[in-house]
């Protein structure tokens, strides 16, 4: 079972609240809650872990926004996207200390929150090792920073830059992925993404086990086989060809034991 990004709405309106969390939810993320002042924020962050925080400024109690986030980030390290209407020179001053990821403006855009999501988890993932929350990894090594592609993963989703925005969608969703000279191609039923890179770097910085080689420059999900022989292995309307030092590997993948 897929597990989406999880983010925790600390706002004092409730309609606004109940608003971005519908639009959230409809775009696949998990709220894991909406808490409107420092107390019930603190327990809610500690009872259901989340993966990105939008903070309003401006909530209930004698502590703001920035001091609730600031104390939230002494529990733990999470992405920080700052939703207000507080947009004073003061203000902006008051929240650098707790680096947030993004701060926008209200009345905010949906697709505006999703693009600093998306960026967000980017960056948090570039601040830190791997191993570090063991939950977003870079997929790419140093010498790649300059590379226009990138990818990330979490859990089992990926996202894939394109257009200096990042796609996300479920690991299980491609179908196959084909090398083309220095790009690789991978193809889910509802698209196709160009990344530069090799076939082999893919599967080597993919955490999917259900992707496997199966020619020199071709790897295939295996739960998205409709058919295959000794020769061509075929995915809905696609035929891929089975290279010979592949065939007995792929062949064993279906051995009963």
């Amino acid at each position: 079972m897929t597990e989406a990004i999880k983010v925790m709405i600390v706002e004092d309106e409730s309609i606004v609240a109940m608003d971005l969390a519908a639009g959230l939810e409809q775009d696949g993320y998990t709220v894991t809650g909406i808490a409107d002042n420092f107390q019930d924020a603190i327990t809610l962050f500690q009872e259901h872990p989340a993966d990105i925080l939008l903070m309003d400024i401006h909530i209930q109690g004698e502590k703001d926004g920035v001091e609730t986030a600031s104390a939230l980030m002494q529990i733990r390290q999470v992405p920080l996207i700052y939703l207000t209407a507080f947009t004073d020179s003061a203000t902006v001053e008051r929240v650098k200390h707790t680096n947030p990821s993004a701060f926008l403006t209200k009345p905010y855009n949906i697709d505006n929150v999703r693009i600093a999501i998306d960026l967000a988890v980017h960056n948090f993932a570039e601040a830190r090792p791997a191993g570090h929350t063991g939950k977003l990894l870079p997929l790419h090594t140093a010498e790649r920073k300059a590379d226009k592609e990138q990818l990330l993963q979490l859990k089992e989703y990926i996202f894939i830059k394109q257009n200096y925005r990042f796609i996300k969608f479920k690991l299980a969703d491609i179908l196959y992925a084909e090398a083309d000279n220095n790009y690789v191609n991978i193809l889910t039923a509802a698209q196709k993404f160009a990344l530069r890179l090799s076939l082999a770097d893919l599967l080597d910085r993919l955490q999917f086990n259900r992707l496997v080689r199966v020619h020199r420059s071709y790897a295939v999900n295996l739960d998205a086989i409709s058919s295959f022989d000794d020769q061509l292995i075929s995915i809905g309307q696609h035929e891929i060809p089975i290279g010979r030092n592949y065939r007995q590997d792929f062949m064993e993948r279906f051995s009963l034991r």
